[in-house]
């Protein structure tokens, strides 16, 4: 759809001209994180004619082509970006948005499978959604109605659906990047999928206490490891292709740091509750090497810049005489950093003087960011510039991934007087189905399992896996697990 009558927004108004923030302040925060999430508000489509829950749209671009913009995943992370702006702030005003968009798309088998998206999806795309509903059903966010999928049953059927595509039979094991054969990409296994599958997984074991969450939680982290995803000195490498099996992008992403980062916090967490104190210790240490390793590529790489985040494989360096090559998605990556920062920052005590002098420092300098357009007000996506970089901004233009991070960087200033993610057995309220994303549209089942190099056998085994031991059947387990 063409959106040239589009191609600028209105500055909000009754709003002071720039962000300011005071780091230690709660309500200079908390009026900051508004400002930002009432910027990417802007940019929600929502009222044009050719608007769909949960998506951003298109953006004009210079060739008149307009065949870029939003991908869908993009539009779930900023679901769940504002779950964690009403958790941490009390105000609920995009809450409407937030319940219609993730309603609108858990498509017909309620997995976050919709079939407009059939031909670009990506197993990040959907996990991102998967991820969202996850932080609904862990910040207690108001549960939709009976007759609607629960948050719990979403994310469950989510973690259904992709393991019944973990692909033993290349590269031994692993998610591919694309669901389908046709998309480009599906000879690519990286870390966003593979890590978003962990990370989901370790999730989902601490907030059921289902042990078979953990287990495949912790095969996908040691799949990760020994395929070389995560280095040896703990960096997070994009990706492998098949049939080498070997890392052919050592480009880090911030994104991909944080998923890590907090997957293997939340397994800390759900050791340390069940009582099994060496696993806690031992992924405590996990966390403490995957946090160290964030450091040099992210945040303090010289030119006295100290603890300002960076998404260094695309932003300008000092002195800044090279433009940024971020694409549209890459803009948004550090909000998922910050976000998962602060999540660490909950589940792992000894990470708390580590982590906030770096979300501190980058708040200040993204806060400085943002005194572009004419309020005054608009982020840019260079923190470490410390001033407006001229990032575009209006719904056919771009700006959802800058105010995004600027919003969840300012939040997650608000972690330490914040409640730790509810349980089941502690505050949750959101019903789970631990036999969801069997599903029963028209895709063919080789589709819908996605490894189609695997036997029939392989795949059966892993769809009994999810389905059958997550019911509790403990005594079948052996035969589960056999490859």
């Amino acid at each position: 759809m063409k959106l040239s009558s589009l191609l600028s927004l209105l500055p909000l108004a009754g709003i002071a001209s720039a962000i300011t923030i005071n780091v230690d302040d709660t309500n200079s925060i908390k009026d900051a994180a508004k400002i930002a999430a009432l910027k990417l508000r802007a940019l929600y489509p929502k009222g044009q004619s050719w608007f769909l829950p949960g998506e951003f749209g298109l953006i004009q671009t210079a060739d008149g082509k307009n065949n870029q913009g939003y991908y869908w995943w993009e539009a779930g992370a900023a679901m769940g970006a504002w779950i964690d702006y009403w958790f941490y702030t009390g105000d609920d005003q995009f809450n409407g948005i937030v319940t219609e968009a993730m309603l609108f798309q858990v498509g017909p088998d309620k997995d976050y499978q919709p079939p407009n998206q059939t031909l670009a999806l990506g197993n990040d795309d959907q996990a991102f959604w998967a991820i969202a509903a996850m932080s609904a059903a862990e910040r207690a966010y108001p549960d939709p109605p009976k007759d609607q999928p629960q948050w719990l049953a979403l994310a469950q059927a989510v973690f259904n659906r992709q393991a019944g595509r973990w692909d033993a039979a290349a590269c031994g094991g692993g998610l591919r990047w694309q669901v389908f054969s046709s998309n480009k990409g599906y000879d690519y296994k990286n870390s966003v999928s593979n890590g978003l599958f962990f990370h989901l997984g370790a999730r989902l074991a601490r907030y059921t206490g289902n042990q078979t969450y953990a287990d495949w939680a912790q095969k996908t982290y040691d799949w990760s490891k020994s395929n070389g995803l995560i280095s040896k000195d703990y960096r997070i490498y994009d990706g492998s292709h098949i049939p080498e099996c070997v890392v052919s992008s050592k480009i880090q992403w911030s994104y991909n740091a944080g998923i890590f980062l907090a997957g293997a916090a939340y397994m800390h967490d759900n050791f340390k509750t069940t009582g099994d104190t060496a696993k806690a210790a031992n992924w405590e240490q996990e966390v403490d090497k995957l946090l160290k390793a964030t450091d040099e590529p992210f945040f303090n790489r010289g030119a006295g810049l100290t603890n300002i985040m960076c998404e260094s494989a695309c932003e300008s360096s000092p002195p800044y005489t090279n433009a940024p090559t971020c694409n549209t998605d890459q803009r948004s990556f550090k909000a998922y950093l910050a976000r998962f920062m602060a999540l660490t920052y909950q589940l792992v005590p000894s990470t708390q003087d580590w982590i906030m002098p770096r979300l501190k420092a980058s708040a200040a300098a993204a806060a400085k960011s943002c005194t572009g357009g004419d309020d005054g007000q608009t982020c840019g996506l260079s923190w470490i510039m410390q001033k407006y970089d001229g990032s575009p901004f209006g719904i056919a233009k771009g700006g959802v991934g800058e105010h995004m991070a600027a919003m969840e960087v300012f939040q997650s200033l608000l972690v330490p007087g914040a409640k730790a993610p509810v349980t089941q057995k502690n505050g949750g309220t959101s019903v789970g189905d631990a036999s969801a994303g069997s599903g029963t549209s028209g895709l063919s089942a080789e589709d819908l399992m996605q490894t189609s190099p695997t036997t029939q056998g392989d795949r059966a085994g892993a769809g009994i896996l999810t389905t059958i031991c997550l019911g509790g059947l403990v005594g079948l387990t052996y035969w589960l697990i056999r490859e």
